[in-house]
């Protein structure tokens, strides 16, 4: 099967010929002229970049080599949201956190592939849950060939992930198994919603912390661990990964409504037609329940009919304008500065400036 080919990460001061290759991580992320902090600091060291492509790369290839299968149906199903492309960023911050150790190790490399896999497998999860139509600008699994194939691929995938996991030793299962109890909870708690006693931006939080932030966070720490960079960076990376985990899913939150076509397919104002609790929405109904006036006008907006193009694009705006989307853009940050001060114990060098970056450039992207 002919691979789709990598993109090819470019900074300024270089020419064509003197590109970085990177695989769909970086290019998801990276599109626009000026690419974000994080990823030029890397791309720009002679020594970690073509180290961090090659990894890519090399992950990239274990990743199809993972998920073949001799059933046909099932090679089909596994293969269609790895063809799909995606940002990578969890085997991303996996091959980088590995290079406060020795990023050499094979067991990088699959650590790097269990965490994809792993995504990859609630993905399938999470769009029969959601409905949803579309997944990086493709139909969704679900779409074409029905709920029932599209679990039961989400299962394989994380059974593929398992086998893999298990290979790497009890530690690196027990972590991965935390790992999928903490999704399968986030996932939990999202679905029945708050309890009527409980802050209601408080437990998405949590939620997202559990579906988004503890698997970053296990990428993290498993790249630390298998480049045998010590137990006090790994659990540095733990803690880091977290925060910035959660940082990265409440900016998808706000480029919800900021007016922004994303590269995954995903148009604005897709979460709010689909009813998703996002943090831009959870604050504003906060403010109109506090008695902000302009916050209920705005609600009565996003509460309205949403089926016409019209209609979502007059809520988009409004949501957009209003104050409260100025906050979740600050606390996102807030999360994002929090995992650059979770990195302190670190020593300073190259691989701590990248990860200072790379927890900027989650939140403060455009695609």
């Amino acid at each position: 099967m002919t691979e789709s080919p990598k993109p090819s990460w470019t900074h300024a001061g270089h020419g064509p010929n003197d590109s970085v290759d990177l695989d769909s991580a970086a290019a998801a992320i990276t599109s626009t002229p000026h690419l974000p902090a994080g990823f030029a600091t890397i791309a720009e060291d002679a020594d970690l970049g073509p180290a961090i492509s090659d990894s890519l790369a090399r992950v990239e290839e274990q990743l199809r080599e993972a998920i073949s299968n001799s059933d046909p149906l099932a090679d089909a199903t596994s293969r269609h949201l790895v063809e799909a492309g995606g940002k990578r960023i969890r085997p991303l911050l996996t091959i980088l956190a590995s290079h406060l150790g020795d990023p050499t190790l094979s067991e990088v490399i699959s650590a790097a592939v269990v965490v994809e896999l792993t995504h990859l497998a609630t993905l399938y999860h999470d769009d029969v849950m959601d409905s949803a139509p579309y997944r990086r600008g493709a139909p969704t699994a679900h779409e074409v060939w029905g709920n029932s194939v599209a679990i039961l691929t989400g299962d394989l995938i994380f059974a593929r992930a398992s086998i893999l996991v298990s290979e790497l030793g009890s530690r690196a299962l027990g972590i991965q198994a935390r790992t999928f109890e903490r999704l399968c909870l986030g996932q939990l708690h999202e679905t029945v919603g708050p309890r009527e006693d409980e802050d209601r931006v408080a437990h998405y939080l949590s939620v997202i912390a559990d579906k988004t932030g503890s698997l970053v966070a296990a990428s993290g720490q498993l790249g630390a661990m298998f480049a045998n960079a010590g137990d006090d960076a790994t659990n540095v990376m733990l803690n880091y990964g977290e925060r910035v985990g959660v940082a990265f899913q409440l900016a998808d939150d706000v480029i919800d409504v900021t007016g922004l076509k994303v590269k995954s397919g995903k148009s604005p104002g897709t979460d709010l037609r689909e009813g998703v609790p996002t943090l831009p929405v959870l604050l504003l109904r906060k403010a109109a329940e506090s008695g902000d006036a302009s916050a209920a006008e705005v609600l009565a907006l996003v509460d309205g009919d949403l089926t016409t193009d019209e209609s979502l694009e007059r809520a988009v705006t409004a949501l957009r304008e209003h104050a409260v989307t100025a906050e979740a853009w600050a606390v996102a940050r807030q999360w994002s500065a929090d995992a650059i001060a979770a990195l302190a114990p670190l020593p300073e060098g190259r691989v701590k400036a990248a990860l200072e970056e790379f927890a900027l450039a989650v939140v403060d992207r455009d695609v």
